[in-house]
């Protein structure tokens, strides 16, 4: 049986209101996906474009069948490996799918997610439910509760708090529209792992085609938090560091390492320290942008991760919240 906050946060979407739960990658924001006027409540609050599509939540695999009107082997295959889990789907949209979820497209974006509590939500809900990350458009993505509530406070109708986000970062999205399965947002599922079932020349990726469809997050600026962000190599960041001194400015540093070739960072300044696992690094990168945003520097300065493909995601979203910032670099 559930328990009564998830009942009546069941009762409350059913009745056309806006729930804040978990998932294992981020927070959501929650609503009836085949009821009209919630889903563009969700977009006024998040404020949010009407032509970004949503991701639409289900409680299993076989409910796919009402939201896609055809699922490609490729797909089957992904959903029995991955599913509950950070992998999202996007398939050709049945006609009865309202298109104020697809963002106007024929296409749907599918996803069961893995965190206990959405998936008891959505059991006792019984429909899909349309649910983008739980923040303000091109902001930070919440992987705490309190992150919701620090963003929407009585906006929601309900929150509910199911601990920190898993994973940290937003789910991986694949497109089955083609003949081939093509990423079109890394994310918390692996290339790696996405090669074990599809072969490692069973699934594109790399440049977004213009013909792809449209997908959350994918926009070159996004995932931002207040603070102006660039992201350089720890050979070159101590020198871009006392350039923006020498202008007066107030410069944080977000390092993996702790030392330069054996040597503090020069100047000496304000330094955070993120874990060098890219599993673990991704968990915190939200959290630390967000507490960083409390001081008000005038910049953070980023040391650059690896390129390979472990960090991958984690490289994608860097690169689009310093995209997002309205600074102008000075030389």
């Amino acid at each position: 049986m559930p328990n009564k906050l998830i009942a009546l946060a069941a009762a409350r979407l059913s009745a056309g209101g806006v729930v804040a739960f978990p998932t294992e990658t981020v927070y959501g924001l929650g609503a009836d996906a085949r009821n009209e006027d919630a889903v563009r409540r969700v977009f006024e609050i998040k404020g949010r474009p009407a032509d970004h599509p949503l991701i639409v939540h289900l409680a299993e695999a076989s409910q796919a069948d009402a939201w896609a009107r055809e699922i490609p082997e490729a797909a089957q295959r992904l959903m029995a490996r991955f599913w509950p889990g950070p992998l999202t789907l996007v398939l050709p949209a049945r006609d009865d799918v309202p298109r104020g979820v697809t963002g106007g497209q024929d296409s749907v974006a599918l996803r069961v997610p893995g965190h206990p509590m959405a998936l008891a939500l959505l059991r006792e809900f019984g429909g899909g439910l349309a649910a983008p990350s739980a923040n303000r458009f091109g902001a930070v993505s919440p992987t705490e509760a309190r992150h919701v509530r620090a963003a929407f406070g009585l906006q929601v109708d309900q929150l509910l708090d199911g601990g920190p986000c898993r994973y940290g970062l937003e789910s991986t999205i694949v497109s089955l529209l083609d003949e081939r399965p093509r990423v079109l947002r890394p994310g918390a599922l692996t290339l790696s792992a996405l090669r074990e079932v599809l072969g490692k020349e069973g699934i594109e990726f790399g440049e977004r085609p213009e013909s792809a469809p449209r997908v959350p997050g994918a926009l070159a600026a996004h995932y931002a938090p207040a603070t102006p962000m660039e992201i350089h190599p720890i050979e070159t960041l101590p020198a871009r560091a006392k350039t923006l001194l020498s202008q007066g400015l107030r410069v944080a540093v977000i390092r993996r390492n702790r030392s330069l070739r054996g040597k503090p960072l020069l100047p000496p300044l304000p330094q955070f320290l993120l874990p060098t696992r890219p599993e673990t690094y991704a968990r915190s990168l939200y959290s630390r942008l967000r507490e960083l945003d409390r001081f008000a520097f005038d910049c953070l300065l980023v040391e650059a991760p690896p390129l390979d493909e472990a960090w991958w995601a984690v490289n994608d979203r860097l690169a689009r919240a310093a995209a997002s910032n309205k600074w102008e670099a000075r030389p």
